[in-house]
């Protein structure tokens, strides 16, 4: 196990994580990972896009990881937009891998799955090829577009099952992640490894509460997230509509933490719907004015549909309810109720009305809000604990890893340059 190695087996080890998806460190769960690995003793690079407003400079190192960032414009338009997107981004991460050199571990995140091409390129030189789950590409082509099987779903299946096949091993967030992996992918149990998304519990804690957040009102509710096609926030509006004019309550405020590519669909829905005396919409905000909304909020939003993706998924979002200790009205989720358990309420899938009238129990219980936030800190202090996570990490690159000796310190591209071939 690489967790229990000497300091001299690691020394030298050396990784490269690829990201596509988000900037790092605004990916939370792939810092997580690079500072794990860190202090295992490896040498971590990373690849990834640069933010728009975080993230911005094309080069940093920050707490000793090395982050190598490239220009992106999202994808418009429709397929088309998506193939500029991931063309662009492939040619930008084998240009800037060529510049890390040789490394041990080629760590590759999805969306998309198409990182395992300069993910083999790099497998050719020598390193190993560890495969991070974060989403299943084709549920996610299901939830999001709404075509059907039609050619480009069964384009991203082969894309997957032509990832799993280049990997040595498989990150899968949980366990309806990992069952896809050795059931679709064909992939032996023993190199598929559970590394579940956490906060991490040392920098991300309650603070006081703040009342002037909930604008005069006796009620704060809270979403956090991505603002995407398949996240509900159209769901939690609608409720919250709901929540108003059938149960007769004003007695709260909403706000929605976070962007994404319905961002102003959203804020004109809210328009729509009468609600903009009531919701807030703050874009991202910094970790420090999340934290001070969250220890402020009574009631947390859950709102994803049910649908292919979002049934075996994990929502980061429910995670970070839980460990600032605040209940969570969700729709009824396989792997939403796998995480909160009693940390949440479930309204029957996609059913709005009813989540309205779970969000109005909640706010009229206060007993039930502190006992239901209390169960979910025990949670991730617990059995979904980071550190959990960071054991089968290690596991994993040690798996990868096995019978490996690792890049030697005067390889070419040690010092940054470029190989010569």
């Amino acid at each position: 196990m690489l967790g229990n190695a000497t300091s001299g087996d690691r020394r030298g080890r050396r990784a490269l994580v690829l990201v596509e998806n988000l900037s790092v460190p605004f990916d939370r769960r792939v810092w997580q990972e690079c500072t794990t690995l860190r202090d295992a003793g490896w040498t971590v690079d990373v690849i990834c896009p640069q933010g728009s407003k975080r993230d911005t400079e094309p080069e940093a190192e920050i707490d000793g990881v090395r982050i190598h960032r490239y220009p992106l414009r999202a994808a418009t338009g429709g397929p088309a937009g998506y193939l500029r997107e991931y063309g662009s981004a492939l040619w930008h991460t084998v240009r800037l891998a060529r510049k890390v050199g040789p490394v041990d571990v080629v760590h590759a995140c999805n969306p998309p799955d198409l990182l395992f091409l300069p993910a083999l390129w790099l497998k050719r030189r020598g390193a190993r090829f560890v495969f991070d789950q974060h989403d299943l590409v084709p549920e996610l082509y299901l939830s999001r577009f709404d075509r059907g099987q039609d050619v480009l779903y069964r384009a991203v299946c082969a894309l997957e099952r032509l990832t799993y096949r280049a990997a040595d091993v498989v990150l899968a967030t949980n366990e309806s992640y990992r069952d896809v992996a050795v059931r679709r992918g064909g992939r032996r149990a023993e190199d598929v490894f559970v590394v579940r998304s956490a906060p991490d519990v040392d920098r991300f804690h309650p603070v006081p509460p703040e009342p002037a957040l909930k604008r005069g009102k006796p009620h704060l509710l809270c979403y956090l997230g991505v603002m995407g096609p398949q996240d509900g926030v159209d769901y939690a509006l609608r409720a919250l509509a709901r929540l108003r004019d059938e149960l007769g309550r004003t007695d709260w405020h909403a706000v929605f933490v976070g962007a994404g590519d319905t961002f102003d669909a959203m804020v004109e829905l809210s328009r729509r719907l009468g609600l903009t005396d009531h919701v807030q919409f703050t874009g991202r905000v910094p970790d420090a004015d999340l934290v001070r909304y969250l220890s402020t909020a009574d009631v947390c939003l859950s709102p994803d549909p049910h649908n292919p993706l979002n049934d075996v998924s994990t929502m980061n979002k429910v995670l970070e309810y839980m460990v600032m200790g605040r209940p969570v009205v969700s729709f009824d989720l396989r792997e939403a109720r796998v995480s909160a358990a009693d940390a949440a309420l479930y309204a029957p899938a996609n059913d709005e009305t009813a989540f309205a009238e779970l969000i109005a129990r909640l706010m009229d219980d206060p007993e039930l809000r502190a006992r239901m936030g209390a169960i979910g800190q025990e949670r991730i202090n617990g059995p979904l604990s980071w550190r959990n996570s960071q054991a089968a990490l290690l596991a994993a690159y040690a798996a990868a890893c096995r019978d490996r000796s690792p890049v030697p310190a005067g390889a070419p591209g040690r010092s940054g340059k470029r190989p010569r071939r």
